[in-house]
């Protein structure tokens, strides 16, 4: 294959894993934008923060599903094929948010209204949980030997640009609405136009080739041993749950900047807007240094950052609490995070036996974001309540990522361009 035909093929897995991955998390992510309103939809409007703890109970209840699936179209996806589990995770996906969009409201249908809200949740969890691990192992596969961070951080872009276009679609509604009208049906229509893209979706991902079969160049090793395994996962865990708790506390940050800081519904909005977009640019640009350096120092340089800014910015956005500081404290915390995922993902696939990659990777993800993810949004709103206090968000963050340094420390390197010798690797720069 040319080098150009190379880069298409590159790019037609990038972008069939993207519109796939990205739908799913703008599906996730629109939800906790909303928060506010759905639980307005769904429970009883009399109590303002049993109806927020109730919507956000509903978007934890997609969790619990993710093992699930996780385990079943991963271990679809390692027997039949990447393609297959992709298509079915990707329709079941399109069919929840559809439900989930047109459910009545509790005025409407009483308690069916949060039945059926909780099953279309189930439902998107469990095609979520198996989404990650095919798509991530797709972008894998499909790379170049010396470009695979740079494909491989494409599965936690498409989740920033899934999240960067739900702020935005948020930011509009709100802009362009009346704001009676916003809080009722603003949610509904940002899911709805998340649902038109099902349609090409499924039109991108049949026409791309299946990468099962593929020989892997310059294959990592696999563990030597059960014990080697197990201490990877267990290493991955805590860098995902760090990463996953730092995820959703950042689209938290609509909910937290109107319920608890008091700003407006644009500005909350706008904020979650910038710091989704630079998500999207440090994910991409972290893949891509790590195929130059390695995947251990830019991880370890991301975390340091980040769990060094976490206070501070926190800080200025709850005692400032207006416009400069709740933009700004969103870009610095963004751009010191996002370096970390381009670089996690690819040495953690490429560290995984192929055999088992979209399983086990699926699994260490779903089984780390259902216990963590599923419950930070609740936690943090409760410990707001409790202690009163806004900054308890950072505090709970700083706990988590410095567990990710911990973990980034005995992380193995699996780079290709730092386990090749010296020749492979000046050849491997000079065509990168």
């Amino acid at each position: 294959m040319t080098a150009a035909a190379e880069k298409r093929m590159s790019a037609r897995a990038i972008a069939a894993a993207t519109v796939g991955n990205g739908l799913e998390f703008y599906d996730f992510i629109t939800f906790a934008f909303f928060s506010i309103q759905i639980g307005q939809a769904f429970f009883p409007k009399g109590d303002a923060f049993v109806s927020l703890m109730g919507a956000l109970a509903t978007f934890g209840a997609g969790f619990l599903t993710r093992p699930l699936g996780a385990y079943l179209l991963g271990t679809y996806a390692d027997r039949v094929g990447r393609k297959p589990a992709m298509l079915l995770s990707f329709a079941l996906m399109g069919g929840a948010i559809v439900v989930l969009a047109l459910t009545p409201s509790y005025e409407s249908i009483g308690v069916a209204a949060p039945v059926i809200a909780i099953l279309a949740r189930l439902t998107q969890g469990f095609a979520l949980g198996g989404e990650v691990g095919s798509a991530s192992a797709y972008l894998l596969e499909m790379a170049p030997t010396h470009r695979r961070g740079f494909a491989a951080s494409w599965q936690g872009a498409s989740q920033c640009i899934a999240a960067t276009i739900g702020a935005s679609v948020g930011l509009l509604l709100t802009m362009l609405l009346p704001h009676d009208v916003a809080q009722t049906y603003a949610w509904r229509i940002a899911l709805l136009l998340g649902s038109l893209t099902v349609p090409f979706g499924l039109w991108v991902r049949n026409r791309i080739p299946e990468t099962l079969h593929l020989d892997e160049e310059h294959a990592v090793a696999p563990p030597g041993s059960t014990r080697g395994l197990v201490k990877l996962i267990v290493l991955a865990v805590l860098i995902n749950g760090a990463g996953t708790i730092a995820t959703y506390i950042f689209n938290y940050m609509a909910t937290f900047g109107q319920a608890t800081l008091h700003l407006s519904e644009r500005l909350s909005f706008a904020g979650e807007v910038v710091c989704n977009a630079c998500l999207v640019v440090t994910a991409v640009a972290g893949g891509v240094l790590s195929d130059r350096y390695g995947r251990k120092p830019v991880m370890l340089c991301s975390f340091s950052l980040f769990a060094i800014a976490i206070l501070p910015m926190f800080m200025w956005l709850t005692t400032a609490r207006d416009t400069l500081s709740f933009i700004g404290a969103n870009f610095v915390l963004a751009t010191t995070s996002g370096f970390t995922w381009g670089a996690y993902y690819a040495g953690l696939i490429e560290s995984l036996p192929k055999r088992i990659r979209t399983r086990t990777f699926a699994l260490i993800y779903s089984c780390s974001v259902a216990v963590l993810g599923g419950s930070t949004q609740p936690i943090i709103t409760w410990l707001i309540h409790i202690t009163g206090s806004p900054m308890a968000p950072a505090w709970y963050l700083v706990a988590a990522t410095l567990a990710g340094v911990v973990a980034v420390l005995f992380f193995p390197e699996s780079a290709p361009i730092r386990r090749v010798p010296p020749g492979a690797r000046d050849l491997a720069l000079a065509t990168a």
